[in-house]
């Protein structure tokens, strides 16, 4: 990255912090765990496209200059703003979904964990377009946990952002959007795969507010 793409990238990411806040007031709430700079894998649910920005807007500076989120790449490369500011700005991980590409997703997500960098990543797989219940996880926070133990793998609840920008609505309603961040969670010795992404799933649910709350 040129010194001069390097500058843009870094107003570009201070320009969205200030749109993601002045739009949504969106607020850290750390439940389980502390701000503190340590490697980390933050899970999320996924109901809209703004989930990462939200997440990636409220972590302190500190730790948002180690976190690199794991995206799509056909989302991201689409046109020439998004290849700016996903690979860019947010310095993702793109993993490219085509069945015909073998872009070994997990080489790229312990490649990224080996270089010392936190994940933002959202084991659904697919955005969740109004199930009360969170879609079964993919294996790969799992495959995460069982490679790399000693990061933490971070449950993140994104709360109000799909009741604040409905699908198909381009007026934001005034709903404060929470990013709740839970305790840390790990593979345990002998866990299999299918106990332990049921652990995780209620780990993350177990943060969702309660309607009213």
């Amino acid at each position: 990255m040129t010194l001069l793409r390097s500058f843009a990238a870094r107003i570009t990411g201070h320009c969205i912090r200030l749109f993601a806040r002045a739009i949504t007031a969106v607020r850290a709430d750390w439940q389980g765990i502390a701000p503190i700079p340590r490697q980390r894998v933050y899970y999320s649910n996924h109901t809209s496209n703004a989930d990462m920005p939200m997440i990636w807007s409220v972590l302190p500076a500190a730790l948002r200059r180690d976190v690199r989120p794991v995206a799509a790449a056909d989302y991201w490369l689409k046109t020439k703003l998004r290849a700016f500011i996903g690979p860019e700005v947010f310095n993702c991980v793109l993993i490219d979904r085509r069945p015909e590409v073998n872009d070994k997703p997990m080489d790229k997500i312990l490649a990224a964990l080996d270089d010392g960098s936190s994940l933002i990543i959202f084991p659904e797989g697919n955005r969740n377009m109004g199930a009360d219940d969170l879609l079964p996880f993919k294996a790969g926070l799992y495959n995460m946990g069982l490679a790399r133990p000693d990061v933490d793998l971070v449950p993140t609840w994104v709360a109000n952002l799909n009741t604040i920008m409905p699908k198909g609505e381009i007026i934001p309603l005034p709903l404060i959007c929470t990013v709740t961040f839970g305790a840390p969670i790990h593979v345990q010795p002998g866990e299999t795969k299918d106990k332990f992404l049921s652990r995780a799933a209620k780990a993350l649910s177990d943060l969702k507010p309660e309607l009213g709350a």
